[in-house]
């Protein structure tokens, strides 16, 4: 059976430097990728998980800041990659944001942020990585969506409408790469434990998604980076514009009530 192999290849993650972000930088580490992990405020442990990468599975990595929904930043972070060897194989574009607010109370601003964060900035590091991978021959664009690209979910209209945004942004940016070999492709998440959010969702009742998830469990970061790192590669090699829902069936259950008749064992 043919092996994840990603030497040779940089990476680089936005959001990288804690949850889903951090286990995908070290799951393309793992299998050989040099790193570049993004950050905005958590300095401190994107040096960390820097650190960690190197010792533990003997590649380069670098932390590198950048508010991913502005323009110059995005610009100054692949400029820094740019010294680092002007090579870009993978891009994942994994930073994002969610707030909970009613549709009747939320601000434009508050609009405007989550839209700029998980749409734009997006957009704008896929068109810099585009860009690089264009002129090298090839490379790979991971977006990170959710299950809210097609979910509507109260309290979240601007969460879910930049996801779904994203899920076509993948397939725009798929049509338009694919004949200069770059793939692009979404990963959607579903309920997942992250360092985060691991106390929200047993306040939340874990007992309560174990019934809605059909899989029975709440997923793991893990789930979500080995799903990213097999995308990277080219074992992959084929799947161009598709969108990968990893969540257990959760998305797959929306009805609830079950109106079978009981049925007798035989």
């Amino acid at each position: 059976m043919q092996n994840i192999d990603l030497r040779g290849k940089r990476a680089l993650v936005t959001g990288g430097s804690q949850g889903i972000g951090a286990e995908i930088c070290r799951k393309l580490a793992v299998n050989g990728a040099d790193v570049f992990i993004n950050y905005y405020k958590n300095k401190e442990k994107a040096k960390l998980l820097v650190s960690e990468i190197k010792e533990k599975y003997g590649v380069n990595a670098w932390a590198v800041y950048a508010n991913v929904a502005n323009s110059r930043d995005v610009a100054a972070m692949f400029s820094f990659v740019d010294e680092k060897g002007e090579v870009i194989d993978i891009l994942v574009n994994n930073a994002g944001s969610e707030t909970i607010n009613h549709v009747l109370d939320m601000t434009e601003e508050e609009w405007d942020r989550v839209l700029n964060i998980n749409l734009k900035g997006p957009w704008l590091c896929a068109q810099q990585a585009g860009l690089r991978m264009v002129k090298m021959g090839g490379g790979v664009i991971i977006n990170i969506s959710s299950i809210h690209d097609v979910v509507p979910r109260k309290g979240l209209v601007h969460y879910c409408s930049s996801k779904a945004g994203l899920k076509m942004l993948s397939k725009c940016l798929s049509l338009e790469l694919v004949d200069k070999g770059v793939r692009v492709v979404s990963v959607s998440p579903g309920a997942i434990f992250t360092e985060m959010n691991r106390e929200e969702i047993k306040k939340f009742g874990v007992e309560k998604f174990q019934k809605w998830i059909p899989s029975g469990s709440v997923g793991e970061v893990s789930d979500v980076a080995n799903a990213v790192a097999f995308l990277a590669s080219d074992m992959a090699s084929y799947i161009h514009g598709a969108d990968l829902y990893i969540d257990g069936g959760y998305m797959n259950n929306t009805i609830q009530y079950d109106p079978r008749p009981t049925r007798l064992e035989k």
